[in-house]
């Protein structure tokens, strides 16, 4: 997936593991009832100790994914908007009692980076 909106690239100081930036997808997903995504970080990025963590994306859900990315190295890392940094995996089966949709999670049709709503 792409990250959008600055053309500089982003920085990372090392070891920064526990304090990561928000970033947003470029593309906006809209997950079917009966699948399920996955996130996973491109190689070539977890090579340098940048690891990005989503949250599945459930059956139902719709939006721009808010990525969060953390440098683990001991070296500063640099990250470039519009390269793909992950990539999803979607999985197939059946449609559960309830989508993400159904009960109106509070993530739904994001449109920007999203802080906690907890």
């Amino acid at each position: 997936m792409h990250f959008k909106r600055n053309p500089s690239p982003l920085i990372k100081p090392p070891n920064e593991a526990l304090s990561g930036v928000l970033a947003q997808t470029m593309e906006y997903f809209h997950i079917p009832e009966d699948v399920i995504a996955i996130c996973l970080g491109k190689s070539t990025y977890a090579r340098t100790g940048i690891i990005v963590n989503v949250t599945p994306l459930e059956p139902g859900w719709h939006g721009h994914v808010t990525l969060e990315i953390s440098n683990t190295n001991s070296l500063p890392a640099r990250v470039h908007a519009g390269e793909g940094i992950c990539q999803f995996l979607f999985f197939r089966g059946d449609r559960p009692k309830t989508t993400y949709a159904d009960r109106s999670g509070k993530y739904l049709g994001q449109t920007e980076v999203t802080l906690p709503r907890v």
